[in-house]
């Protein structure tokens, strides 16, 4: 069997480090052709002595000179730095594989940079979706690239869809997606203990191992409305044929359910590790190194409704989907500044929803047309969240 050759953006991420683990336990079906990072420049000079990519790329310049002076004794790895190298070896014709794992809007360039390419993009980056939407699903249909969705519960989706109806719910008899949701750390807090969070216990996710980010979003039920969002994208539903169920044993990692009345599910560990495999092996199933889920131990499975009261950001998000246009791209915009600043103790945890919403009202919604207008949308977001964390903190 021919290796696949692999390139992954944010390499040293939870993610990253995932999908080395898994090519790690397959020499010779996997190669590594590049690995980026942000500044994290000794971790990836680790891996990349470990992996021997033809290219390591970092976020900026002054990441770059470190990383290369740390792998002076590796002279064959080219390195390069900023969204251009990014998107240089998202597109370069020597990897069939892309891992689309940069966390945030940074990774809409380098990922569609990927799919404009017809790569195999596992897509991890859910941001981008979000962001981009109709764009980003027509540039895939017009590059042929073959996009695999990577998100634990939209790789459950697509592994319970006939593979030939993925884009196609009527034909394929589906009624709804069961979009399954941890619940997040903070599940049972009052409104009023929900205040007091502190950054140390959002990121302390009862289930996954996660990055800084994404826990936050977990805890405040973001991550859900994105995934909301990006599952309407991935599998062309409607939100109404989406319900969340709050899943606190974060085994059942999603289910559809079709007109004849079966549900199908599907199970396993919360380690990301398999649906990881199930992307770089596709259509085949490898070893993930991930345990057999042992269901006597695990007993019942408890599912509840998420209070929207305590999380509204699952409702802004729904809301941005229905407005269409820029909205999503201004919601995911508002929300990676307003969680920024939650990790640096300068915003509240549930000041969080607060500035999302008063930066949807305070920006002007508009067609989104073309990259060029959500980049733009992106960075006007941006300043006005700021501005409203301003008028918060004063």
């Amino acid at each position: 069997m021919a290796s696949r050759s692999i390139t992954i953006l944010g390499a040293t991420g939870s993610i990253g480090l995932s999908t080395l683990d898994v090519v790690r336990r397959h020499p010779g079906r996997f190669s590594v052709y590049a690995l980026t990072a942000g500044t994290r420049s000794e971790e990836l000079a680790a891996l990349c002595r470990e992996f021997r990519p033809k290219v390591a790329v970092m976020a900026d310049a002054q990441a770059a000179e470190k990383l290369t002076e740390l792998l002076w004794e590796l002279p064959d790895i080219s390195v390069l730095s900023g969204e251009p190298g990014l998107c240089d070896v998202a597109s370069a014709p020597e990897a069939c594989t892309v891992m689309a794992a940069i966390v945030g809007a940074a990774g809409l360039a380098p990922t569609l940079a990927a799919v404009r390419a017809g790569k195999r993009v596992l897509l991890a980056n859910k941001e981008a979706l979000v962001m981009s939407g109709k764009l980003f699903m027509d540039a895939v249909s017009a590059s042929g690239a073959e996009l695999l969705p990577i998100d634990s519960e939209h790789n459950a989706i697509f592994q319970c869809l006939p593979p030939d109806k993925i884009r196609d719910p009527d034909a394929a008899g589906i009624t709804r997606v069961l979009l399954t949701a941890s619940g997040g750390p903070f599940r049972e807090h009052t409104s009023e203990a929900l205040r007091s969070v502190t950054p140390a216990q959002a990121c302390a996710h009862p289930n996954w191992s996660m990055g800084q980010k994404i826990s936050v979003d977990s805890a405040t039920l973001m991550n859900k409305g994105l995934e909301l969002i990006e599952a309407c994208w991935l599998f062309n539903v409607t939100p109404d044929r989406i319900e969340v169920h709050v899943h606190p044993e974060s085994i059942i990692h999603s289910m559809v359910e079709y007109a004849d009345g079966s549900v199908l599910a599907q199970l396993g560990s919360p380690d990301m590790r398999t649906p990881i495999a199930n992307g770089l092996a596709w259509p085949e199933r490898i070893d993930a190194g991930v345990a057999p889920l042992d269901l006597f131990r695990i007993g019942r499975f408890h599912f509840e409704r998420p209070d929207l009261e305590r999380f509204p950001c699952l409702r802004l998000a729904a809301e941005a989907f229905e407005v269409g246009g820029t909205a999503p791209a201004v919601l995911n915009a508002a929300n990676e500044v307003a969680v920024a600043e939650f990790l640096k103790g300068n915003l509240a945890f549930t000041d969080i929803p607060v500035v999302i919403q008063r930066t949807l009202a305070a920006t002007p919604v508009v067609p989104a047309d073309s990259f060029d207008i959500i980049f733009a949308k992106n960075s006007e977001a941006r300043q006005r969240a700021q501005e409203q964390i301003a008028l918060l903190t004063v």
